[in-house]
């Protein structure tokens, strides 16, 4: 369903963009892919790139607090992938009126912009912490996920535009992820450790892109996908990529959390379990959607980071790090 598509991503030259970018002109021919971000610099970077695609490739410098400039971007747009986010903990918490303007007011911008351009699938990408969420970036993503499904009820019959979530954990290889820091601190001999019994989600870029993707085919509006994924022990990683270097406590940072959710038992009442991932459906549209085959979880069925039948042994871990290093990741 790419082939032949105008393709728009947010927050394209960021991690995940760059990484779809790539896997979109490999495997697929659409007739346009659109890079809209606000940084010239990393656009610029990626034009040299990808120079054999430009024949494909368009790059809009933008914002999406910018609704006059996401209504004229998303003309003749048939799918969005919306990746653009303010996302790191501590900088939202000491700039919370900034991460509401990207995180939630955009989210807003990019629902609007949709539907007035008649975009056919519309796809954000959200987080783990929109789970319980205790800090401010994860009350953003809870808001704008919230805002992407409900935006399915503003759609006319007219109107082809639907909207759905997908929610990951950490990213392997994003430049957010502890794992580069780890690895550059690994030569002075100690690493922070905020807590010892901290765990957490993780996927590759290339699982997260291909999830995105597999996400968008089967989409049908109002719904949250969630990917199966492995968890780890903070310990565990830490051990895995320098085992000989001390371990410094440095206690839980603001707006930080000891284990992480991507279901949480108050959802599992519409949630479905299928072979690699869950469906979250929403139960409050107002309009009739195909509802996704698979088991129905158990009622108060939550997904953890601290489940232990999910949590990889140091080798595991290892095996997953040297995957990770090839793949032109910078530490």
């Amino acid at each position: 369903m790419f082939n032949n598509q105008t393709i728009l991503v947010t927050g394209a030259t960021g991690s995940f963009g760059k990484c779809f970018i790539k896997t979109v002109l490999e495997k697929y021919s659409p007739e346009r892919l659109i890079v809209f971000s606000r940084d010239e610099l990393k656009q610029f970077e990626m034009q040299q790139e990808f120079r054999e695609h430009l024949d494909v490739l368009r790059f809009f410098l933008g914002d999406v607090r910018d609704q006059e400039r996401l209504n004229r971007a998303f003309n003749g747009v048939d799918i969005v992938v919306h990746a653009a986010a303010l996302k790191q903990v501590e900088a939202a918490e000491y700039n919370p009126f900034e991460t509401v303007k990207t995180n939630v007011l955009g989210s807003e911008n990019i629902i609007h912009a949709a539907i007035l351009n008649n975009v056919k699938k519309v796809i954000a990408l959200s987080t783990d912490k929109a789970v319980n969420p205790v800090n401010l970036y994860g009350a953003t993503k809870l808001a704008s996920e919230k805002l992407f499904i409900a935006g399915n009820n503003y759609v006319g019959k007219e109107c082809p535009t639907r909207f759905s979530v997908v929610r990951y954990g950490n990213v392997i290889g994003s430049r957010g992820s502890v794992i580069p820091l780890f690895m550059r601190l690994k030569e002075t001999g100690r690493l922070p450790i905020t807590d010892e019994r901290m765990t957490r989600f993780w996927i590759t870029i290339e699982g997260a892109v291909n999830f995105v993707l597999e996400s968008i085919s089967d989409m049908r509006g109002g719904e949250i996908f969630v990917p199966k994924m492995p968890t780890t022990n903070i310990i565990d990683l830490a051990k895995a990529i320098a085992p000989d270097c001390k371990i410094d406590l440095i206690g839980i940072r603001p707006g930080e959390k000891l284990h992480e959710a991507l279901i949480m038992a108050d959802e599992s009442r519409h949630a479905v379990e299928q072979e690699t991932r869950y469906v979250i459906q929403s139960p409050a549209l107002y309009r009739n959607v195909e509802q996704h085959d698979g088991s129905k979880v158990p009622d108060q069925f939550s997904y953890a980071s601290d489940n232990l039948d999910q949590r990889l042994s140091i080798a595991e871990i290892q095996t997953m790090i040297n995957a990770f290093v090839p793949a032109g990741v910078n530490v």
